[in-house]
């Protein structure tokens, strides 16, 4: 994934569709409330397969029990999602030691996403880092600055440029950034705070939480510094049309 140093422009931006797992179904939280849950299809397989003849380059998945539970819940949709589509995809949610992401790797998923375990064991970053090069990206979810960790029940009193900045040398992916007030909320995503993050670490940056439409879209892409983007609710609700989505972050 390019990332932009200085004055250089990231010129492509990648668009990673979301399917969030809760209970074997492609849901949608409010605000990272396990009991605000909104079902968008109970064949995990089939929505992704959707986005993936919309013409999606990658996928963003999420065991939302997992990152409850602290260990892999959902692995029988990731496993029919990966069987279903050949476009790579990345996944978090109750990823926190080196077994888990080693299975998760040889069943074929392209990234792992380490979010409770990247603060809480900064060590297994490095390590799985140094492991599977290319492979390892960390979630910073935050609450006003600080990060939160445990599927967003915690907050820490740690702030998530810092964090962020910690990981530069341990040869991560990429950050998928978070702001957890705006996560489908459909209010538009915290641009300044994304960019910020992004100018402050040499490492590729993704923007989640309430991008809601393409407008939200061009004024990411437009900061010349964040690599990608993902979007759940507004791809379910309509509110995005993937097709039309993906072309602008390819400039056609």
């Amino acid at each position: 994934m390019h990332k932009a140093r200085n004055d250089e422009k990231v010129l492509l931006m990648i668009l990673y569709p979301a399917i969030d797992l809760k209970d074997g179904n492609a849901v949608r939280l409010v605000h990272g409330d396990m009991e605000q849950t909104t079902v968008f299809n109970d064949d995990p397989a089939a929505q992704a397969k959707e986005f993936f003849a919309a013409g999606c380059a990658w996928l963003h998945l999420v065991d939302l029990n997992g990152a409850f539970a602290g260990e892999p819940v959902n692995a029988a949709p990731v496993e029919a999602i990966l069987k279903a589509c050949p476009v790579p995809a990345q996944l978090g949610g109750g990823i926190r030691d080196m077994a888990t992401i080693e299975r998760w790797l040889d069943k074929g998923l392209a990234r792992v996403i380490l979010g409770t375990g990247a603060v809480e064991n900064p060590d297994l970053v490095r390590e799985a880092a140094k492991a599977f090069p290319g492979k390892v990206a960390v979630g910073l979810d935050a609450r006003n600055g600080r990060v939160a960790t445990r599927g967003w029940a915690e907050e820490t009193d740690v702030m998530v440029t810092d964090l962020a900045k910690s990981f530069e040398d341990a040869g991560i992916a990429a950050i998928i950034y978070t702001d957890i007030l705006r996560d489908g909320a459909m209010k538009g995503p915290n641009i300044e705070a994304t960019a910020a993050l992004a100018r402050a670490v040499n490492i590729p940056v993704i923007a989640s939480g309430g991008v809601s439409s393409l407008d939200d879209l061009t004024a990411l892409k437009e900061t010349g510094v964040i690599s990608g983007a993902i979007s759940g609710r507004a791809l379910y609700d309509g509110a995005i049309d993937l097709k039309a989505a993906i072309a602008l972050m390819n400039n056609e």
